[in-house]
This record gives structure tokens, C-alpha cells and sequence, in this order.
């Protein structure tokens, strides 16, 4: 399983992230070439050497108009705050963009699967400035330069995770900081009220080392793109990058990525499942499918004797920590269980792929790949294969036996 392990034993910002992601590219600067192709509104993308404590790495750069955010503003540069309509009319001469604003410069810019993606951080941070501070998601905004500046690391991020690929995204524990931090509502304790809701489910420590090692948006990267939290699984390394901030402590300033192979590490998932005996097979059904578009992983049903010996349904839901949300939302909202249990569990995946293959009667065919642990597994897409059945008028049988001479 192709796995990518990121070491935030100093925390976590866009730049650090972007630039540590970089150094496992085997052509970064051609990388860079792209990232400036995009052509983001004053934005101009770099790299350079940076050796923090004997260690050398990427510095990642964004300057926006020209400049860039200053080492003073690093971990801190990407705080955001809002604004209401009163204080707007007071301050013409301040530029702020908003989440809908941000939104049309990624549709107009960006790829269509990466603007979504970029999206998603987006959101995340935006939900979390909106509960830290009391103000709906559409009251936060956001410093033009500061914007500009954080679209780019996110942008460089999410195309960067695209580009790598990795089956599995395992973070460490998180260095916050300790001591305070000063935004633009003022002096605020570490982490910052958005950061601490942000990684609310995450694994985090204070340490010694005073001021802000993770900043909101480092926080969004990490919970959007982590499978889990915990500690570096048992891999055989392809590839170590480092990503070195700006300012310098008694400890190297920097987000370490390896990405490699392993084997046996699985994945955490969590399995809800709850009780119905209320329900027609027909609305039941219709339910598992909802659930299922709310981002579960799988939904199943089992047949049980319920209180008072009435028949009904043990349903379970298998689901990723990021969807729990959204999944319970739709167990409650489409079925007319009133409870769910819940347990944080391991699975173990064959990594999993599609190609396509042309008969030689010129049909072509997805083939689902899956392989790991020693074993090699294909099998056709069953729609394609129904598809000949119906063309042809041939059996099943028949039509996966036409494959098989591809193969041949």
C-alpha cells in the first residue's frame, strides 16, 4: 500500500506542507512551472534551499503583488476574521474575500476535481473561524493578501496530494505550540480557537516551544487529507522530503513527508450501526441508498428478532472519521432509528485500480484491479460486461469468455 506518512513534530502551514510534498516530486521545478501555468490572480510561485539545524530543505514561496508574507507573520499569516456590513461601509480602503469569492477564483482558475478539492479546505477552515467567533460561515472573510496567499498553499497541496497519490495518508501527532498568538481579533492563547476546533478529533500536545506551530490552514490540510492519526506504520521509504518554515527554534522548523510501501497497516474506519423495526423493505432500502451518497464506505442490513419479538434489522455502516457527520445526518434524517452505536475499527484493503481493455470485437471493458498482500485479483465492471450480454445477445458466460481470449 502506498502510503504517505507527514511528521509534524513542528506543527503544520501551507507553505511547510506544499514544500515538504515537493521534495518527493522527481522533477519539482517542472511542478513549479505548473503551479505559475495556473496563473492565480498576483500570485507567483518559487522554491528554494533551506537548511534548518544542519538539515536542508525547500523553502516554498507565494508572493502575491510581488511580495511575500513576511517570516514576522509565519504560522499566523493565515488567521482570518470577519466582518459585518456596518464595519464595511467604515472601511472601504480594506479589501476582504469571501468564501463565495474564493469559490469563483477556483472555478475560474483551477481544475475542476482540484477546485473542489481546494474547496473542501476551504470550508473547513471557514466552519471553524464561524464557530470559534459566533458568526455565520457567510460573515467570515478573509485579507486580500492573506487570501491569495492561502489559495496558493492550498492549491499547491491538493494538486501535489494528486500528483503523489497515495493509498494512505497516516499524520503524527500534532505540535501546536504553546504560549499566544496575535491575529486580527487580538491576542488569542495557542492554538488558536479556529486551529483547536479544526483538530478537534485529532491528536495534539502542547510542548514547550512557545508560539504557533500549526495555523488554520495547516490544520484544514492535515484533517482533510489524513486516512488517520498515529504514529508512522512499519514502511519500506521511496521518498523523504522536508518543508522548512521561516523562523528558527532550538528545534529544526520543519514538516518531514516519506512516502513508501506498507503492508498490513490498514486502515481506521469507524462502524455505526443501529436497530429498525418500524420500516417496509421499500423505505428501508431506500434509506441503506442515501446513507450510501452521504459517503458511506458500505451499508448492510441483518435480520433480527427485535423487543416484543417483532422482526426487524440490525443496519451497518462502515465509514471514514471525516464523513461521520454527513453519515449520521442521513441515518437520522432517512430512517426512524432514534440511537446509533458506534465503534472505531482496523480494516485491511487490497489496493485497488482500473484499467480498460479493447476486445478484439472493439467493445472495451473496465477491469477492476486489486492486488497487496501477495495477491492479484481482476475482474470485469459488471455494467460493461451486461452491456455486450445485451449488444451481442450472448451470455454472460460467453462474454466474459471473450476476455479471457484478450487476455490470451
Amino acid at each position: 500500500m502506498k502510503t504517505l506518512y507527514l511528521d509534524c513534530q513542528m506543527g503544520a502551514a501551507g507553505d511547510m506542507l506544499a514544500a515538504a510534498l515537493l521534495e518527493l516530486l522527481p522533477e519539482p521545478d517542472k511542478f513549479i512551472e505548473r503551479l505559475n501555468a495556473l496563473r492565480l490572480p498576483s500570485v507567483e510561485f518559487s522554491r528554494e534551499p533551506s537548511v534548518k539545524c544542519g538539515i536542508t530543505g525547500t523553502h516554498f514561496s507565494v508572493t502575491v503583488h510581488g511580495v511575500e508574507e513576511g517570516a514576522e507573520h509565519e504560522h499566523q499569516h493565515e488567521h482570518h476574521h470577519h466582518e459585518h456590513e456596518h464595519e464595511h461601509e467604515h472601511h472601504h480602503h480594506h479589501h476582504h474575500a469571501s468564501l463565495e469569492d474564493i469559490e469563483k477564483i477556483a472555478a475560474a482558475r483551477l481544475p475542476e476535481k482540484t477546485a473542489k478539492t481546494v474547496m473542501e479546505v476551504y470550508k473547513i477552515i471557514a466552519e471553524a473561524e464561524s464557530r470559534a467567533h459566533g458568526v455565520p460561515v457567510t460573515e467570515i472573510h478573509f485579507h486580500e493578501v492573506g487570501t491569495m496567499d492561502a489559495v496558493a498553499d492550498i492549491t499547491a497541496v491538493c494538486m501535489l496530494m494528486e500528483e503523489l497519490s497515495p493509498d494512505e495518508v497516516v499524520v503524527s501527532p500534532i505540535h501546536v505550540g504553546c504560549g499566544q498568538v496575535r491575529c486580527a481579533h487580538g491576542i488569542l492563547p495557542v492554538p488558536a480557537p479556529a486551529t483547536a476546533y479544526i483538530l478537534r478529533d485529532a491528536p495534539i500536545y502542547g510542548g514547550t516551544i512557545r508560539g504557533e506551530l500549526c495555523t488554520p490552514t495547516g490544520a484544514a490540510l492535515l484533517k482533510r487529507f489524513a486516512t488517520r492519526f498515529g504514529e508512522m506504520p512499519v514502511m519500506r521509504l521511496s521518498g523523504i522530503g522536508y518543508g522548512m518554515g521561516k523562523k528558527d527554534f532550538e528545534a529544526a522548523n520543519c514538516v518531514r513527508a516519506m512516502i513508501g510501501e506498507a503492508e498490513g497497516g490498514g486502515e481506521s474506519v469507524l462502524e455505526l450501526e443501529f436497530n429498525v423495526d418500524d420500516m417496509t423493505a421499500e423505505e428501508l432500502a431506500f434509506a441503506c441508498g442515501r446513507i450510501f451518497e452521504s459517503g458511506a464506505l458500505d451499508v448492510w442490513t441483518t435480520a433480527a428478532a427485535m423487543k416484543k419479538s417483532r422482526l426487524g434489522s440490525v443496519v451497518g455502516v462502515l465509514c471514514r472519521e471525516e464523513k461521520r457527520e454527513e453519515v449520521l445526518g442521513a441515518i437520522f434524517r432517512h430512517t426512524s432509528t432514534i440511537g446509533v452505536r458506534e465503534t472505531l475499527k482496523r480494516r485491511h484493503v487490497l489496493k485497488r485500480s482500473v484499467i480498460e481493455k479493447r476486445l478484439q470485437t472493439g467493445e472495451s471493458v473496465r477491469i477492476k484491479r486489486s492486488e497487496g498482500f501477495g495477491v492479484i485479483r481482476e475482474k470485469p465492471e459488471h455494467d460493461d460486461l451486461a452491456k455486450i450480454v445485451r449488444d451481442k445477445g450472448i451470455t454472460l458466460r460467453e462474454a466474459e469468455k471473450m476476455i479471457e481470449k484478450t487476455d490470451d
